[in-house]
């Protein structure tokens, strides 16, 4: 007599795996999650995501890869499925915003997996202050901002893209850019509750996205950024004024400006006159960090006799410590810099034409 099959035999959980239930995407932690994406997508791709992840987040998915047992079709594409949905979320909340991510994931995926979606993005996604102005044309910014205190434009500049920024902060009255600058400069944490005020005080109609947690904005390299895409006037006329007010700030900001990597945006008369105010020894321990375009660029302006030796100067010089690197590409800088400001060179900017000697 033929035995009636148990409900638990006859299910498809039992017929993929035996008996045992396969697990869903939920069913991971976050950790798995990512281990079964980059095993699923291979050794290749997941060797060229780990050069941009830290070693502690190596060690921790190596860990969980070597873990993992075998992964069932299902179980792959559902975390697959979580990837794209969550990727195509974060692309629309890049593009426009929270509310702009939510209606287009209601289009195409339905009200309810559209929130659970935004929930566990958001979840670990801290939304930046002054979201709601992110498609805001710059020049309506302006007039909306210009009369505040410098130290409330100096805040909204430091969350705004550097480019908006730039196009604001260059078209402030002159006695104010400095002002402005200076704060962005020196600015460290503000707290939810100043963020959630100003947010208020510039769109009422907008309910709040700021985190509860503190965060940070503004420093040297939120002005340098800002800096680095203002017109050269406006960059010279902010800089003389905070040498005036801040000695050791200016000095810092300009130390940042333009960075020895920088050198291949120069063309090749410049280079070459940049390279006759460069002692040989300073250049070899400057180019013994940087990659090959930079160092193509140098050797590119020389003679072969002159980049042959230094090449071997560069070979035979051995281990360098980073500090001695830094220091030689900081002193090409400050020539650089010096070669800008006295007219000899210039250095092309953003939205500028090529630089001309």
């Amino acid at each position: 007599m033929a035995k009636t099959a148990s409900p638990a035999a006859s299910s498809p959980g039992a017929a993929a795996g035996g008996g045992k239930k396969v697990k869903g995407s939920k069913d991971f932690t976050g950790r798995q999650k990512a281990a079964i994406f980059l095993v699923s997508i291979g050794s290749e791709i997941s060797a060229e995501i780990f050069k941009y992840l830290r070693e502690d987040e190596i060690e921790t998915l190596t860990f969980e890869i070597a873990r993992l047992e075998t992964i069932e079709p299902a179980q792959k594409d559902a975390v697959l499925m979580e990837f794209q949905e969550l990727m195509m979320a974060n692309e629309f909340i890049s593009t426009g915003g929270i509310d702009y991510a939510r209606e287009l994931l209601e289009k195409s995926l339905g009200s309810q997996k559209a929130i659970d979606i935004i929930n566990r993005l958001t979840s670990s996604l801290q939304v930046r202050p002054f979201d709601f102005i992110r498609r805001t044309d710059p020049a309506h910014l302006l007039n909306f901002i210009q009369q505040e205190h410098p130290q409330t434009i100096a805040l909204i500049l430091a969350y705004l893209e550097p480019n908006k920024s730039s196009i604001i902060l260059q078209s402030l009255p002159h006695e104010v850019q400095s002002d402005v600058a200076r704060r962005i400069a020196t600015m460290d944490r503000t707290s939810p509750e100043v963020l959630r005020e100003v947010e208020r005080v510039l769109e009422k109609k907008l309910s709040t996205l700021s985190s509860e947690d503190y965060t940070a904005a503004g420093g040297v390299e939120s002005i340098v950024e800002i800096l680095n895409l203002v017109d050269r006037s406006s960059e010279k006329q902010i800089i003389e004024a905070l040498e005036d007010e801040d000695p050791e700030l200016a000095e810092e900001i300009k130390k940042r400006m333009f960075v020895f990597e920088d050198i291949v945006m120069l063309d090749d008369r410049a280079i070459q006159k940049v390279m006759r105010e460069v002692d040989s020894q300073e250049l070899a321990k400057a180019l013994k960090s940087v990659d090959t375009e930079v160092q193509d660029k140098i050797f590119r302006n020389m003679s072969k006799r002159a980049a042959g030796m230094l090449k071997e100067d560069m070979e035979y010089m051995g281990p360098i410590r980073l500090k001695d690197v830094e220091e030689a590409q900081q002193k090409i800088v400050s020539i650089i810099r010096h070669l800008e400001d006295t007219g000899e060179i210039v250095v092309a900017r953003s939205g500028e034409d090529e630089l001309v000697v």
